[in-house]
């Protein structure tokens, strides 16, 4: 598969993961200083490691999540957290994946991860009444 390829199996994955308005903002925000970064992770993070066949989305998700919590990434884990429940994930399996993970990342980590996943929880609810 050539690097055109790639970038448009991996923007077809991005949609389907945090959907069509996110791509539209991300399409929109994209300069001509970030736009090979945004290009490369097309290509390599959705086109290449998201559509492979060795795990499920929802498997992805989830460990990708966990990583996001173990290394502080607040802004990417918001953002994940959002395109898990489109994989298939849970609220009680994020649950159970933050309670874990405030043991092996520490309570700060599992506190902030916690909160913030309580807002967007809430922010979901109010959306969807």
């Amino acid at each position: 598969m050539d690097e055109r390829e790639l970038y448009e199996k991996g923007m077809a994955v991005r949609q389907e993961v945090f959907g069509v308005d996110y791509v539209k903002r991300f399409l929109a925000n994209r300069t001509d200083f970030n736009q090979e970064f945004q290009e490369l992770i097309s290509r390599y993070c959705w086109g290449e490691i998201w559509s492979r066949p060795g795990l499920p989305r929802q498997t992805r998700s989830l460990v990708v999540l966990a990583m996001l919590v173990a290394l502080n990434r607040e802004a990417e884990f918001q953002l994940h957290l959002r395109g898990a429940a489109n994989n298939g994930v849970t609220r009680e399996e994020i649950k159970e994946l933050l309670l874990q993970a405030t043991i092996y990342c520490g309570v700060p980590a599992g506190n902030t991860a916690f909160q913030i996943a309580a807002r967007i929880f809430a922010e979901q609810d109010e959306v969807s009444r």
